[in-house]
């Protein structure tokens, strides 16, 4: 059934595409609704962001015009249903119930509680973007590590005095230098695949945009941790409640699926609640339960924002994107800002910077081949552009993530976000300059 519904909303999608502003309109309304209400409230945290994305979809509702409303309302479902929408759902689930039972157990304060008494204060936001850094290098998935330590940067801000948002953007700066350069990041894997060049030498390239990023990243984290101090630790840390997050930290290195990850983190902070004295099995229940509603806001938020972009792509707002951003170029900067544009617009359209490069990759191998640019390049600036605009955006996964486990909203985490800025200045000097040499035919 729902196989037929997808190829007859296809056939009226050719018969009476949209296309034009109008079909990115709504994308828009969701924008002024949020921020101006914000500002004109001044408070970020008073709106909600769901209640944004019900205007936005019932005016998206409203413009669609060629089908009746049961079809309108078939395509947002099949929106918000769509597999990858699911599966963050599944994650955000899972990484509720974690996050609730490790904290309930008492493994952020073991946590914050080594950290503060390893790392000078100082050095605390510098240390942790680069925790953050190298942990996203290696498990090639943003959302793992965003898991993993957000809930413990929350616990060293209330024990520094830091702002909430301050702490969580580091984390989530951290989680796309790993997502933008891993091996086994699955945006490394589209971007390198839609350009038939190895992930080796787009590594190479990606290197040259993303490490000198950092590396002034970290420089600005050192400069603004001067200031802080910390409460001096009066406990020690008890190893046994460190486990969780280690063992979280270690399955993902391993490679093993985030959803699996999850789950086995979850039963261990149960088997380690009822050894310690936490919890017993209702209160383990009860944690688990408070974790996923702590999360309901976030499903809500994902499932219309699923939606109302299924809308914007049966209006024809992707296919007005790329036929407008192809139609004039000139140049190999030329070209190539036309790619990094591409998949910047289609990420904002779609809130997912994997379907993003592979929406575009195609598109980008023939600019890549007309204007003789090179493959390695145009892979970096893929998976450069798409995590730009998805480390900012604050209906993206990973934002939705982050603010829900931290407490916060989310375009208070991005008044802090440094990384994903800086990186997009780099990749932006990287095509007016034509740097690196070697992979700049």
């Amino acid at each position: 059934m729902a196989i037929n519904t997808e190829k007859s909303e296809e056939t009226v999608r050719s018969r009476n595409p949209m296309g034009g502003l109008m079909a990115l309109s709504p994308l828009l309304v969701f924008l002024a609704v949020y921020v101006i209400t914000s500002i004109v409230a001044r408070d970020f945290y008073k709106v909600p962001v769901a209640a944004a994305f019900i205007i936005a979809s019932a005016y998206a509702m409203l413009i669609t015009r060629g089908i009746d409303t049961d079809r309108k309302i078939s395509v947002f479902s099949s929106g918000a249903g769509d597999r990858n929408v699911l599966l963050m759902i599944w994650i955000f689930v899972l990484a509720g119930a974690f996050a609730s039972t490790a904290k309930d157990i008492g493994a952020i304060d073991a946590t914050v509680r080594l950290t503060l008494s390893v790392l000078p204060a100082r050095l605390v936001y510098a240390g942790l973007f680069l925790a953050a850094c190298f942990i996203s290098m290696a498990v090639g998935t943003s959302v793992g590590t965003i898991v993993a330590l957000v809930p413990i940067s929350t616990g060293i801000a209330a024990q520094t005095g830091t702002p909430v948002p301050l702490m969580t953007a580091i984390i989530v700066g951290g989680a796309f230098f790993g997502d933008n350069l891993s091996f086994i990041s699955d945006t490394t894997v589209a971007a390198t695949k839609s350009q038939g060049c190895s992930m080796k030498d787009k590594f190479r390239v990606n290197l040259w945009i993303a490490a000198p990023a950092a590396l002034i990243v970290t420089a600005i984290y050192v400069v603004l941790g001067l200031s802080v101090e910390a409460t001096p630790v009066a406990e020690p840390a008890e190893f046994v409640k460190l486990v969780p997050y280690l063992l979280v930290i270690g399955l993902a290195l391993s490679g093993m699926n985030v959803v699996t990850v999850l789950v086995i983190g979850t039963i261990v902070n149960g088997i380690i609640g009822f050894a310690t004295g936490s919890y017993g099995w209702v209160g383990w229940m009860a944690s688990i339960g408070a974790g996923i509603a702590g999360m309901g806001e976030l499903i809500i938020v994902t499932l219309l924002a699923g939606g109302l972009l299924a809308l914007i792509r049966y209006n024809g707002g992707m296919d007005f994107i790329i036929s407008r951003l192809t139609r004039r170029i000139s140049g190999k900067r030329g070209a190539e800002g036309s790619i990094a544009a591409l998949v910047s617009l289609v990420n904002l359209c779609t809130a997912n910077n994997t379907i993003a490069i592979i929406t575009t990759g195609p598109l980008a191998r023939d600019i890549t081949e007309k204007y003789g640019l090179d493959p390695r390049k145009t892979a970096s600036l893929l998976d450069t552009f798409s995590c730009l605009v998805q480390g900012i955006i604050p209906y993206g996964a990973q934002m939705l993530m982050a603010s829900g486990l931290a407490g916060v909203s989310a375009i208070s985490i991005t008044a802090y976000l440094y990384y994903p800025f800086v990186l997009g200045l780099m990749a932006i000097l990287s095509i007016l300059f034509r740097f690196p040499r070697k992979f700049n035919p």
